[in-house]
C-alpha cells in the first residue's frame, strides 16, 4: 500500500512542502518521527506564556491520517496530561475546528498543512487555560444537542 508522503528513499513533493513549513514557522521546535510502522507525526515542546502556570512546557504531538491531507493531522497535548469535556475526543485529540465551517475557515486539503494544525493546537491551549479560569470557552460555540449520536471514531 503507498502512503501520501511516499517512502523513505522517496519523499512526496508534500511531505517535503510539509517539512520545510514546519521548519519555517517552528525552526527545531518540533521533530519529524518516521516510524518503521504506524502513522507519521510531529513532536515537540512549546513554552505557554502564561504566569499562572506550574508547568510552561507542553509537549504536542501532530499526527498524520493515512488518508491526509483529505483528512486533517490530529493534535494531542502529551504532557503536561490535560483534559476538556469541551473541545477534546476521548482519546485526547484535541478539537480544533468546526467541519461545518468548510474550507475557508477550516481545514483545507490544498492549503492547511501541519503548521495550520500546530498552530490551532497551540490556541487551543491557551483557550483550555482560559476555560479554566473563567468556566468560558473563548470564541463562538456551536450548540449541540446532547442526544445527538456522536459520529463513528476510528481507532489506532
Amino acid at each position: 500500500m503507498s502512503t501520501w508522503w511516499g517512502s523513505r528513499s522517496n519523499v512526496s513533493p508534500r511531505l517535503r512542502l510539509e517539512v520545510e513549513a514546519m521548519r519555517v514557522a517552528f525552526a527545531d521546535t518540533f521533530k519529524l518521527v518516521v516510524p518503521q510502522f504506524g502513522l507519521l507525526y510531529w513532536e515537540g515542546t512549546v513554552e505557554i506564556n502564561l504566569a499562572t502556570l506550574d508547568t510552561r512546557e507542553h509537549k504536542l504531538k501532530i499526527v498524520y491520517p493515512n488518508e491526509y491531507p483529505s483528512r486533517p493531522a490530529e493534535a494531542y497535548v502529551l504532557r503536561p496530561r490535560i483534559y476538556s469535556e469541551k473541545h477534546q475526543y476521548e482519546d485526547g485529540q484535541l478539537c480544533l475546528f468546526n467541519p461545518k465551517d468548510g474550507e475557508q475557515y477550516g481545514w483545507n486539503p490544498s492549503k492547511s498543512t501541519a503548521v495550520t494544525v500546530t498552530g490551532w493546537a497551540i490556541q487551543w491551549i491557551y483557550a483550555y487555560y482560559t476555560w479554566r479560569a473563567t468556566g468560558d470557552w473563548p470564541g463562538i460555540e456551536e450548540r449541540v444537542d446532547p442526544n445527538t449520536p456522536l459520529p463513528p471514531r476510528r481507532r489506532r
